[in-house]
């Protein structure tokens, strides 16, 4: 029999944290987060985006051993957004056990209902900057840091359970050849001479602080007609700034201005994909060593996050980005890219990966239910 626990205090959170370092245990492709990042995301003292919604978590148990784990997040600036009452579930991860998920998700459902919630869809995060999707192609490939990683049977549990596709998030694996570099430089010089475009880049990471907000506030204006983004507030971009800067190498940051206004940004990380499996959810007293050797000398880039402000993005910032992450990356001898998730209604940004040598090789879903 499936016994439900609701997570209230710090040893609960810790468990629900560690449960999938058991259901992954022997799973190469599985990338673990770092312990304590997960246990402060949630505390409402270290989590500003607790301020703006409400949430519950439960951890699954059968003879007492932990089997399963689900959240529900209620994001009242999304509802404000959307106008419609969805709830979100997110963190589901379970053993291949049918009656486990039927009780999680009837726990996460039925409190979701009592709080006026008509839709629930997931998973999804507090924010966008969250990771959000279900994955359901690509599951013998290693996800970057920005992307996930889930059992097949997750899928076929929430589609029995009537479940239906929201929309989608496609990756490209890119491999850059020396001809398309100069190619894209070529383009890039020519459109920062015609819109008059100035390209800001970093050595240090300090040299980078000035600049956090204004990028973020790039951030929220170009990605505020997507779904399931609310705007970052300061509260957050700090926080986000606490946790990213330090697994930012500063070299691959991009900056575009304009008259002196940052226009554009764009942030690739090196792969910490397999530093974090040898880091095994802890920074000390190894992790970090395995971080920092992972940012002096990557094989991959992961795109991490960018965005440009209109009507700047029609004039081709994007490219003027990526020309030069990519020369970087050919001055430092790296040949692949991993590409965040990009909605499958990009048809702009999937066509330009799809100029360079690539596989879509991973698919991740939203999917969503009416309660």
């Amino acid at each position: 029999m499936t016994k439900i626990k609701e997570v209230k205090t710090y040893k609960d959170k810790r468990e629900f944290v560690k449960l999938p370092f058991d259901i992954y245990k022997n799973n190469k492709y599985w990338v673990p987060p770092i312990i304590s990042d997960e246990i402060k995301s949630m505390d409402p003292t270290k989590n500003p985006a607790m301020e703006f919604s409400d949430t519950k978590s439960w951890i699954a148990f059968r003879n007492d051993k932990p089997v399963g784990r689900i959240s529900a997040i209620i994001n009242y600036k999304y509802l404000e957004k959307t106008g419609r009452k969805q709830g979100r579930f997110s963190k589901m991860e379970l053993f291949d056990d049918e009656e486990v998920y039927n009780a999680l998700m009837k726990t996460a459902s039925s409190w979701l209902k009592e709080k006026g919630m008509t839709e629930i869809h997931g998973p999804l995060g507090y924010t966008n900057l969250d990771n959000q999707g279900l994955l359901i192609e690509g599951f013998d490939y290693l996800p970057s840091v920005a992307s996930v990683y889930h059992m097949p049977y997750y899928r076929d549990f929430l589609e029995n359970d009537g479940f239906k596709k929201e929309i989608d998030w496609l990756e490209f694996r890119l491999t850059l050849g020396e001809y398309a570099i100069k190619k894209a430089l070529r383009g890039a010089e020519m459109i920062k001479k015609r819109y008059g475009f100035e390209v800001v880049r970093f050595k240090k990471t300090k040299e980078m602080l000035p600049y956090t907000e204004a990028m973020f506030e790039v951030f929220n204006e170009a990605f505020k007609p997507l779904p399931f983004v609310v705007p970052i507030g300061k509260k957050m971009m700090k926080m986000y700034e606490d946790k990213y800067l330090k697994v930012i190498n500063p070299k691959y940051v991009v900056i575009v201005k304009k008259d002196n206004e940052i226009v554009g940004f764009m942030v690739a990380v090196p792969s910490l994909s397999v530093a974090m499996q040898k880091a095994h959810g802890r920074l000390f007293p190894f992790g970090f060593y395995h971080l920092m050797k992972a940012m002096k000398n990557p094989k991959v880039l992961d795109f991490l996050l960018g965005g440009s402000k209109d009507p700047y993005e029609s004039q081709g910032v994007a490219v003027i980005m990526y020309a030069e992450i990519q020369k970087q990356m050919l001055q430092d001898g790296i040949k692949y890219i991993e590409s965040t998730g990009n909605f499958e209604t990009n048809h702009k940004i999937i066509a330009n990966w799809k100029n360079f040598d690539h596989i879509q090789h991973k698919r991740r879903r939203v999917y969503i239910k009416d309660l």
